[in-house]
């Protein structure tokens, strides 16, 4: 039995918002979308035939996501549910519980590979390599023209496009980390493995938690690194606070600049998209690995 099924989260809405009615059907292909990754890659094949809905609000850190009960109902009605199972427990219960129509779990198109720290756990942050990604956009494209056959050329279409600035990103990752002075990069949270490709060596401050607590002989290990390799920036993000990664920048001399994850947009970023955000982290890390 569902938990809370389509009609009953309905009027919880209703009661809780104040409002009378939801916007009736336009006729768009309703998606639902885990995180910001997801929910661009659906705004882009879509276009304007599809109604994105992203489950995890701007500013909001998607791994501890406690979904409202508005966000349960657009899971329900949603046509198509793109998710990635594991990474987010509250979308992965309501999903089981009241998904209605089509879902994608992206995860196997995404290729997951394991953390290096952790070999039984995989890694869910594949779109850190555009070429990962290109993979999961064929997946939602697929989703888009079963649910809207009629339009199956635009959404090719738009899939195509997409896949062609994907490949672009991956070429200009793989130039602009090919010849650099350092390879190695100290980073908040484990979520750049997927930079391995194009040479990168990830060094995590928190492992895979953006809450954890770093010991102090995993910092005292970090420092040594830091010293021996030369390198002369710690990474901080968005969405998580910036305070472990500064002190240990201001401890040995060297700047902390932003390495953005790209789990959701912040305050910061509501102005840019994937592609400006990871051509941002690109140029970053060029600067801090004195690549040439």
């Amino acid at each position: 039995m569902r938990i809370v099924p389509a009609l009953l989260a309905l009027s919880l809405v209703a009661a809780t918002s104040g409002c009378t009615a939801l916007a009736q059907d336009d006729g768009r292909v309703r998606v639902a979308a885990g995180f910001y990754p997801l929910a661009y890659v659906a705004e882009r094949i879509g276009g304007d035939l599809v109604d994105v809905t992203n489950l995890t609000q701007p500013g909001a850190e998607p791994h501890d996501l406690e979904l409202t009960i508005k966000e349960t109902v657009a899971i329900a009605e949603a046509d198509v549910v793109i998710y990635e199972k594991g990474f987010q427990p509250a979308v992965d219960s309501s999903v089981e519980q009241n998904a209605e129509h089509r879902v994608l779990d992206v995860s196997d198109a995404a290729r997951l590979e394991p953390f290096a720290d952790d070999p039984q756990t995989l890694d869910p942050h594949f779109w850190q390599d555009p070429a990962r990604f290109a993979d999961v956009t064929d997946a939602v494209a697929d989703q888009l023209v079963a649910a809207d056959p009629a339009h199956t050329k635009t959404y090719r279409a738009n899939a195509a496009a997409f896949r062609s600035d994907l490949d672009r990103l991956a070429a200009d990752y793989t130039t602009g980390l090919a010849h650099c002075d350092r390879h190695t990069v100290v980073v908040t949270h484990d979520a750049f493995g997927y930079l391995g490709r194009y040479g990168i060596d990830v060094q995590p401050i928190l492992g895979l938690s953006p809450e954890a607590e770093p010991t102090p002989a995993d910092l005292g290990r970090l420092q040594d690194l830091i010293r021996a390799d030369g390198i002369t920036t710690v990474f901080s993000e968005r969405l998580v606070s910036a305070k472990t990664a500064d002190t240990l920048a201001h401890d040995l001399g060297i700047v902390s600049e932003v390495l953005d994850p790209i789990e959701g947009l912040s305050d910061a970023s509501t102005h840019q998209d994937y592609l400006s955000l990871m051509r941002e982290n690109l140029t970053a890390l060029e600067q801090a690995n004195g690549c040439r």
